[in-house]
């Protein structure tokens, strides 16, 4: 798993003195001179790559510039973990372009750098930087302040982020910096409160390499406490030295701080503490909390990199003029767009960070003494965030409404408000004081504040954050205050706020031995409100906010938004019993007023069909399905389910079932316990989710009691179409459901799709695989250019053709085959490994040519017509696949 924020543009900027003694810097191979030459931005840029010695470790680097004599200020762009300098070209080249000279290089144990990873350790990969910067201060094109000491900035993503702030208070030459999404306290984040973040850190030594790539004090440390599941003093010692905040009283630059929201490996608390410690510096702070983070969601990659680029324009070129954006920066998600699901962002600012606790306000909640199990084994364990999955799982659905949290009954006690009389805005920490009595002395309880709907069924952790807390002696009874994760979340008039105590959480290590918990309320949940933060775009069409993620998670969004209750056109009584008809749909690209996606189709689908969706890159099959899921509006047309025109919210999609680009499941839970955990996540009752008839049609048998990373990859594609099966759709929308898969576990997808339509239900597939879906389907859809080719039973696409494929099972001479050829009715004649592809003239007769065959002592294993699905398919679109 890789660390680094995907896609951000992580910028770097240039390192302070390191105060170890100063080592020189060999050169020892030059890879040459490279220009990229950007057609619509010169001037071009140079690329020299170079491995340097440093300290006895090779580091891979690149220096980008641009022609010319002047000198101008440097960056060193540092990557995220488990990349390398690779990660930061395009970065460089932009920044290059913007008048800077840009060094990137690969970090010790990444790359073709070599080393043992140090985590950056100050005599290992934070002396490095300042051996780099010794080697700017000699170049020519680099602006210096004196002798030895560059004009540099420095920024970087995640791990990058940190050698940023690292070298900034290591190294007095470092002038700027603009570090993202990452950590102040390394051990603060890793052992928060003195809790074991062991998914999280798991992830860190995986994609090292695992242990033997790391410091042997790490590698040490690290099987120390995963085995015990408790941080030691001397590992917190150990991650505290290699943190920002071993220095971060002489850390004195302008910063620029980016942290995500959606991140429960850095969360917004890390650059809170950050911010504040640099500001008592006397140095520029700007803060700005973007969307995405290491949980996934939208990283704003464009706008990141403009207003790094800004804060280097101001304090490394000098540019007063420049406008740096605000002190505070928000970026509030509201719902997907309708036209290509990206989500929708807000901006809000204020003119002075607000901190984590501004303007806080009370709110009552209520809720009795209760008793807490903490299961033998900490098992099962709560769910909160997914670490690992990124990609804007479980967090994006949380910044768009969706719950998909769990709690076991029996393991968390619970403390709910009134119904909000007003809209509350939530900006930083909120904190509750609890009364804890343990049976055991070690007690561990992950706090969360839920966002509870009217109904009480729906409710969402907002970011899908957790807040841990270790309390020692807690046998006696103790007062603990909670502080619960920062976020920025508004809860609507009507819905309720719920306080968690849960005993477990996934992410986290909680003790082993059984133990029940009683907790009771001390205090009020108090809420920060931060009132200064102003949103600047204007509010959202209220069904932009029913939209939630599409994706991997498609399934789950149909099933959500299928229960909303939402205006749209009448139902049309002559289709109630019709799957789906499809009438002139058109979508433009967007942009355009005249290229379309999709245009003019139309086309229908009975009960107990098989559909294949066919047509080569760019025919509009996707485009086609995610408007008839509801994902994106068309420009015309209609798309109507059993009757019922299908919009964003429309109540007939909860009878819509559908498998796009696979299901992600927790592999240490089995089967049955995955699809269980999702149908619950929905807020459906259980007694409507059919799972076991679809686990019966899905064919798992046995296989359902067992832990999902046990299984085979068709064996996860079976659970995943079992997944999407809950609830038994009427309408089952597969898109390419054999990917990866060998030919066995094609043919039992083929027999789960088969067997589910022959309950009178309606299956729809999307595939490449032209053999599978002539086997697998009754009904084709060809599509070309957004267009509809052809529509009908697949033997009516097909035919029979005019070519006839003799079997021989093995080559046929080739004197005989010029025989052949020469026959009646023959038009031509090809050999193949297997035999003869005979194309037969008008009025050619098959019986004739057999007989003739023989004749010719051909040895006839099998005869029948040629033609697949694949010569129709190519046909009908004209070789355009």
């Amino acid at each position: 798993m890789d660390l680094r924020p995907p896609g951000l543009r992580a910028l770097l900027g240039r390192p302070r003195r390191l105060v170890a003694a100063a080592a020189a810097v060999v050169v020892l191979a030059g890879a040459g001179t490279w220009t990229a030459v950007a057609s619509d931005a010169p001037p071009p840029v140079h690329r020299t790559d170079k491995v340097m010695a440093v300290d006895g470790v090779h580091l891979d680097t690149s220096f980008f510039t641009t022609s010319g004599s002047g000198r101008r200020p440097a960056v060193l762009l540092a990557h995220g973990f488990g990349g390398s300098k690779d990660d930061m070209r395009a970065e460089a080249e932009d920044l290059a372009r913007d008048g800077y000279a840009v060094l990137t290089w690969s970090a010790r144990g990444f790359g073709r750098s070599t080393g043992k990873i140090g985590l950056n350790d100050p005599k290992g990969e934070v002396a490095d930087v300042s051996r780099l910067i010794d080697w700017l201060a000699k170049q020519p094109q680099v602006q210096l302040d004196k002798p030895g000491d560059p004009r540099v900035g420095m920024a970087g993503g995640s791990y990058g982020g940190a050698i940023s702030l690292l070298a900034a208070g290591y190294d007095d030459r470092v002038d700027a910096i603009a570090p993202s999404i990452t950590y102040w306290n390394l051990a603060d984040a890793l052992f928060p409160n003195g809790v074991f973040k062991k998914l999280w850190a798991g992830i860190f030594f995986n994609t090292g390499g695992g242990c033997a790539n790391f410091q042997p004090e790490l590698c040490a440390m690290y099987n120390r406490v995963a085995e015990s599941g408790k941080p030691d003093a001397a590992a917190v010692k150990l991650l505290e030295e290699r943190s920002p905040s071993a220095v971060g009283s002489r850390i004195k630059v302008p910063t620029l701080l980016f942290q995500g929201q959606t991140d429960s490996l850095f969360t917004l608390s890390q650059s809170d503490t950050a911010a504040k410690a640099v500001k008592a510096n006397g140095a520029p702070v700007d803060v700005d909390w973007i969307a995405g983070g290491h949980d996934g969601g939208d990283l704003e990659t464009s706008r990141v990199e403009g207003r790094v680029t800004s804060w280097f324009d101001r304090y490394l070129k000098g540019d007063k003029n420049t406008d740096t954006g605000p002190a505070f920066r928000i970026t509030r998600t509201g719902g997907v767009d309708s036209t290509d699901g990206a989500a929708l962002l807000r901006g809000a600012t204020a003119g002075s960070y607000p901190g984590l606790e501004s303007d806080r306000k009370d709110i009552a909640l209520k809720g009795g003494t209760q008793r807490v199990a903490n299961p033998a084994g900490a098992s099962p364990p709560g769910v909160s965030a997914l670490p690992g999955l990124g990609g804007g799982g479980l967090a994006q659905l949380s910044s768009l409404g969706v719950g998909v949290s769990l709690d076991f009954p029996g393991q968390y006690a619970r403390f709910d408000s009134a119904p909000m009389a007003d809209n509350v805005q939530i900006t930083g920490t909120p904190t509750a004081t609890v009364h804890l009595t343990s049976t055991t002395d070690d007690a561990v309880l992950f706090g969360k504040v839920y966002d509870v709907g009217p109904d009480g069924t729906q409710q969402v952790l907002p970011s899908q954050l957790v807040a841990p807390v270790r309390v020692e002696g807690a046998k006696s009874g103790q007062d603990v205050t909670i502080t619960l994760p920062a976020i920025d979340h508004e809860v609507q008039k009507g819905h309720r706020l719920r306080l968690v105590l849960a005993s477990t959480d996934l992410g986290y290590a909680s003790p082993t031995a059984p133990a029940t918990y009683t907790v009771s309320l001390k205090s009020p949940l108090s809420v920060p409100t931060a009132p200064q933060v102003d949103t600047a775009a204007a509010p959202l069409p209220a069904w932009v906010w029913w939209l939630p993620a599409a994706g991997a998670l498609a399934a789950l969004a149909l099933l959500l938004t299928g229960r909303r209750r939402t205006g749209g056109p009448a139902a049309d009584p002559a289709l109630a019993e019709v799957p789906l008809q499809i009438t002139d749909l058109s979508k433009r690209y967007k942009g355009s007023t005249d290229r379309y996606a999709v245009k003019e189709l139309s086309f229908r689908v009975e009960k107990g069909q098989v559909l294949g969706l066919l047509g080569p890159n760019g025919a509009g099959k996707t485009t086609t399905l995610r408007m008839l899921m509801g994902l994106i509006k068309p420009d015309g047309g209609e798309v109507r389910v059993f009757g019922h025109a299908i919009r964003p919210g429309a109540p007939v999609l909860s009878r819509v079932g559908a498998f796009v680009e696979g299901a992600g499941f927790l592999p240490h839970l089995s089967g049955r316990e995955n699809l269980e955990l999702y149908w619950q996540a929905t807020g459906r009752p259980p007694e409507d989710s059919h799972i076991d008839e679809a686990l019966e049609i899905a064919g798992l048998g046995d296989a359902l009691a067992r832990a999902v990373r046990t299984y085979s990859q068709g064996m996860r594609q079976r659970l995943a179409i079992a997944q999407a099966m809950l609830g038994l759709p009427d309408l089952l929308i597969l898109d390419e459901p054999t990917n990866g898969l060998d030919p066995p576990q094609i043919r039992e997808m083929r027999e789960v799709m088969i067997r589910y339509a022959g309950a009178g239900r309606t299956v729809i597939v999307s595939s490449h695989l032209l053999a599978e879906v002539e086997q697998s389907c009754t009904h084709l859809v060809v599509m070309d250019r957004g267009r509809l080719v052809q529509a009908g039973p697949v033997a009516a696409i097909v035919g029979t053709g005019d070519t006839i494929l003799v079997g021989t099972g093995t080559p046929v001479e080739e004197p005989v085959v010029e025989k052949v050829a020469a026959l009646p009715g023959v038009a031509s004649v090809t050999s193949t490994a297997d035999g003869l592809l005979v194309r037969m003239e008008p009025g050619g007769s098959a019986p004739r040519l057999v007989a003739e065959l023989v004749r010719l002592d051909v040895p006839v294993a099998s005869v029948g017509p040629h033609r697949r699905l694949e010569d129709a398919f190519l046909t009908l679109i004209g070789g355009s696949a």
